[in-house]
């Protein structure tokens, strides 16, 4: 009976150091999406008042378990029994990641087709504010969708040779602590000039050590977040246009001699700004067939 308890607990020593030597793998493997990832939800999370900001953190870092709980299963069925339906996904995930990030430039130079994430919310009405606040969220939580979409299916094609115990192990561990990991970064960018103003307030007018960092933290804050912003968008397009790349045969020798990243961003952002221009038109056929 003991021997039969030492065996146990000696195999689940061995998947213990097996399931982190797979996590390792599968976190550096992944390491490129998820700093995609920060910098686009730390720009979505971004351009609400103080008041708002964590509790809007907390809807989409929510939005982002709920995902992961949706998209884990659907994964693992799928790649055990339609395997080429995950192209599929991956693809039409990557065209709207794509269409995302040239919207954002497009919006950029014609800003009056959109409501600015900079917009000075003190002239809009309480329920404009929280149908601007959901619809962030809701994109937010999209985004999430998406980029979950690609870390897990990366995560899984690193243990793809090994029992299904440790896919099943190391792909949630590498999908919950994508959640935990970049919610928690883009929570205290978020906040950074709340600890400034601490800061500034723990000095107690005396121009110390204290009161320049609590300075530097308010005053760094805008421009990180603008940087955020023009991270974020590269991201989508880098991201989409890796996608491509990797799962789309044309793809797989265009301008290759080019750096990999600058091929991504250029292949990501020709099929965001013609999926922009594709929707542009459609909309705009839609209101003439209105009014006819």
């Amino acid at each position: 009976m003991t021997s039969g308890f030492f065996a146990v607990l000696d195999d689940i020593v061995i998947l213990m150091d097996d399931v982190l030597t797979m996590t390792k793998v599968s976190a550096k493997k992944t390491a490129g999406i998820l700093a995609d990832d920060l910098a686009v939800n730390a720009e979505k999370s971004s351009g609400f008042s103080s008041s708002r900001e964590l509790p809007v953190l907390w809807a989409i870092t929510k939005g982002s378990f709920l995902n992961k709980l949706i998209i884990l299963p659907v994964v693992f069925l799928l790649s055990a029994f339609l395997p080429s339906i995950i192209l599929v996904v991956l693809v039409i995930g990557g065209i709207y990641l794509s269409f995302e990030g040239a919207e954002k430039i497009v919006d950029y130079f014609y800003p009056y087709e959109a409501v600015s994430n900079n917009l000075k919310t003190d002239f809009l009405s309480e329920q404009a504010l929280l149908d601007l606040e959901n619809k962030k969220i809701k994109s937010a939580v999209l985004t999430d969708f998406i980029l979950s979409i690609e870390i897990i299916i990366i995560a899984l094609g690193t243990v793809i040779n090994e029992s299904f115990e440790i896919k099943l192990i190391v792909v949630t561990l590498i999908s919950m602590l994508a959640t935990i990991g970049v919610y928690g970064v883009v929570g205290l960018i978020v906040r950074m000039d709340d600890l400034g103003y601490k800061l500034v307030q723990a000095s107690k007018g005396r121009k110390n050590s204290l009161y320049f960092l609590g300075m530097g933290l308010v005053n760094a804050l805008p421009v990180v977040i603008r940087f955020l912003s023009l991270v974020g968008t590269v991201a989508l397009l880098l991201v989409s246009g890796g996608i491509f790349v990797h799962n789309i045969p044309f793809f797989h020798h265009f301008l290759e001699n080019i750096p990999r990243a600058l091929r991504d961003l250029i292949i990501g952002a020709s099929v965001g700004f013609i999926s922009v221009l594709l929707v542009k038109l459609f909309r705009k056929l839609l209101r003439f067939n209105r009014k006819v």
